[in-house]
């Protein structure tokens, strides 16, 4: 039996090149050469040769004639450490000259030979170091951006945008965290940290990178000091954060990493102000009762209206047998998030993607911005080529101006709605361009010579995306805030 095997496996290439060290290391150091050792163990000095360079796998016997001529035990030389510095550089060197990521760029490894001195293989690690970080950093084009955010909204319409892993998740945390009924509160949330060995901490002087920050050497989490009106805002923050920690996730290795850790944050943020026993009762009541809205729903546990009709999205497939959309679109007709599992033909560029398309001037989600009383949801029906839907459209705004928010479902399922007898109707016909991206015959031929008008154009579409592990975070300003406050 092989010294490996005493674990039931094979060694790996580091483990036999770690071996090969120390037997190096003993074996100059008692003065012998590779002949000289052979002799005594009964090997020729090219055999040895072979396992030092961590070529060959030594059986047990023979790692035990090793360790007695060099004076030391076989528990010494399997040890996992490297023996002295040197082989800790040599070792680290073809450990990395292993790795996909070099061996992708087609160039051939450095042999390290008693010529290379330690200065020379300082630097050759120190370009590989470097190449390895930038390979872990989340780097990405917005093409690649858009494509990974396209397969993410794919995979989740496949799911009917419902997780049950993180539902019961969820679930689990809020009875440990004592929480049984009604709107979740800070006290709560503050528990629920507790519990994962976390203090939530308020400040006013977040990186203005970072909507919160994790200090997980001494268990803080910090968030800024306001949010939005209610509190929902800083509740969900501090259980996105909590999410991390819940869900186990690791660094991101790539962008597409990175928009899922995010995705399923928001999704636990989520199932905790509004769990899913409660929330599906409440809405199968509703239901029930054919009187189903967005503003009862986010009335009845406290939170925004966005969060609620996003929140009816996960559950409505799963639970209520429908299928439906989500849009929130800002005031320019921009689509900033979606979701549809019913047929909505949402509008998309060539990629798949929809974030930043423009939206059918007909469609509820641009027509509620004409509407003079903006304080209630507006109804409508739409006629469109995949059919006629019935959406909810409630109006907001924020600094960055005003949008909407719109939940819809196809007109069969209407029937559930509060809002179903609405006179409002519309067609739309996009993307056939004469509905209302191409402008009347008569008005193009008055205007087409005589209107020059000065774009707007908004300088973060030539910007590339942020580098770094968590994309749009300025890591040099999150550690200088993280040492200011570690010293408190």
């Amino acid at each position: 039996m092989e010294f490996f095997r005493y674990n039931q496996r094979m060694p790996t290439s580091l483990e036999l090149t770690t071996l090969g060290h120390r037997i190096r290391h003993h074996r100059t150091r008692n003065g012998m050469t590779l002949d000289e050792l052979g002799a005594l163990v009964g090997v020729a000095g090219s055999q040895l040769s072979l396992i030092e360079n961590g070529k060959r796998e030594p059986k047990l016997s023979l790692l035990q004639a090793i360790a007695s001529a060099t004076g030391t035990d076989v528990s010494d030389l399997i040890s996992g450490d490297a023996p002295n510095r040197r082989a800790a550089l040599e070792i680290e060197l073809d450990r990395l000259q292993a790795s996909s990521v070099f061996r992708g760029l087609g160039i051939a490894p450095v042999r390290v030979t008693k010529g290379v001195s330690d200065e020379t293989l300082e630097s050759i690690l120190g370009l590989h170091r470097e190449l390895q970080r930038r390979e872990r950093e989340a780097i990405a084009t917005p093409e690649e951006a858009r494509r990974a955010n396209t397969d993410l909204r794919l995979t989740m319409r496949a799911r009917n945008n419902y997780l049950p892993d993180i539902e019961r998740l969820a679930e689990a945390q809020l009875r440990d965290a004592g929480h049984t009924s009604g709107a979740l509160t800070h006290r709560t949330v503050t528990i629920m940290a507790e519990r994962l060995g976390f203090e939530l901490m308020y400040v006013s002087d977040l990186p203005h990178s970072a909507r919160s920050v994790t200090d997980l050497e001494n268990g803080r989490i910090y968030l800024p000091p306001t949010s939005i009106p209610g509190g929902h805002g800083l509740r969900s923050m501090a259980l996105q954060a909590l999410g991390h920690r819940v869900l186990g996730h690791a660094r991101p290795e790539n962008y597409a990493d990175f928009l899922q850790q995010r995705l399923e944050i928001n999704y636990f943020a989520a199932c905790c102000l509004m769990p899913e026993t409660a929330a599906v009762a409440f809405l199968a009541q509703a239901k029930k009762e054919r009187s189903l809205a967005v503003e009862d729903f986010r009335d009845a546990f406290g939170v925004t209206h966005e969060s609620a009709g996003m929140r009816l999205s996960n559950l409505a497939t799963s639970h209520l047998d429908m299928r439906m959309h989500f849009l929130r679109v800002d005031e320019s007709g921009a689509l900033s998030r979606g979701y549809e599992n019913d047929g909505l033909p949402l509008p998309q560029d060539v990629t798949g993607s929809i974030e930043g398309q423009i939206v059918c001037r007909k469609w509820s989600a641009r027509a509620a911005f004409t509407q003079q009383n903006r304080t209630t949801e507006q109804y409508q029906y739409t006629d469109t080529p995949a059919g006629t839907f019935w959406c909810s459209t409630q109006t907001g705004a924020t600094a960055a101006g005003e949008y909407s928010i719109s939940v819809g479902v196809p007109f069969d399922d209407a029937r559930w709605f509060r809002g179903r007898e609405t006179q409002q109707r519309a067609l739309s016909t996009c993307p056939d361009e004469s509905c209302c991206r191409r402008p009347s015959s008569s008005v193009a031929q008055r205007w087409s010579d005589k209107a020059w008008p000065s774009a707007r154009v908004h300088t973060h579409m030539f910007s590339p995306l942020p580098r770094g592990a968590f994309p749009g975070v300025d890591d040099n300003e999150v550690y200088e805030f993280l040492d200011r406050h570690a010293a408190e």
